[in-house]
């Protein structure tokens, strides 16, 4: 099987990793903000401005990209799904990746050396080219069988096409269980639960 793999939430827990440091942005910065319902909009889990949200990635993007580590037992289950004779394909819409200069390129950069310092292989590393964070085309293009993704607007969109396992996320609870999606919890949980997919 082609199993797609996203980063941002399904390798790591970028969820904690924004409650965790817009927290401290907006308090050191003396900012106004409200912890409300989670949101894949952090200006609406947050009640703060788009400016506001814009300015923290300028602070934290590199240091988020660079330091921030992969969920217990990614390495190890994506090694198992490799062994099983499973392709993996790290499709990502990481921020400022899909722009074609010199930030572009060096966020491409980060995002393949945190692969190699996380331990983290793969067959194919894409970046999506929509601005808009979905990834249909290259899910098409690539002829993938199995997303494993986390952003609710992805997961709806491409449940239509092939089968996604849904990363487990306050932002996405809405997503609703059938029998193109299923949600996991954990990286060992993934591979239960690839294992019980049927194509």
């Amino acid at each position: 099987m082609r199993i797609g793999v996203d980063i941002d939430g399904v390798m790591t827990n970028i969820e904690q990793f924004v409650i965790n440091h817009i927290s401290k942005y907006c308090v050191e910065n003396n900012i106004a903000y409200h912890i409300g319902n989670s949101n894949y909009d952090y200006c609406k889990t947050f009640n703060i401005s788009k400016e506001v949200e814009n300015d923290f990635w300028k602070e934290y993007l590199e240091y988020y990209a660079i330091k921030e580590k992969a969920r217990p037992f990614t390495s190890e289950i994506i090694h198992k799904l490799k062994e099983d004779g499973h392709e993996i394909y790290v499709i990502t819409s990481r921020w400022l990746s899909n722009r074609k200069d010199e930030v572009g390129k060096r966020m491409r950069e980060m995002v393949k050396n945190w692969l190699y310092e996380n331990k983290i292989v793969y067959d194919k590393l894409i970046f999506s080219k929509a601005s808009n964070e979905r990834k249909q085309e290259e899910i098409m293009e690539n002829k993938i069988d199995l997303m494993i993704e986390d952003n609710p607007n992805n997961i709806n969109e491409l449940k239509e096409f092939i089968p996604v396992i849904c990363y487990d996320a306050g932002y996405n609870k809405d997503c609703i269980e059938d029998d193109k999606m299923t949600r996991c919890y954990s990286w060992y949980d993934i591979y239960s639960k690839v294992n019980d997919i049927k194509l």
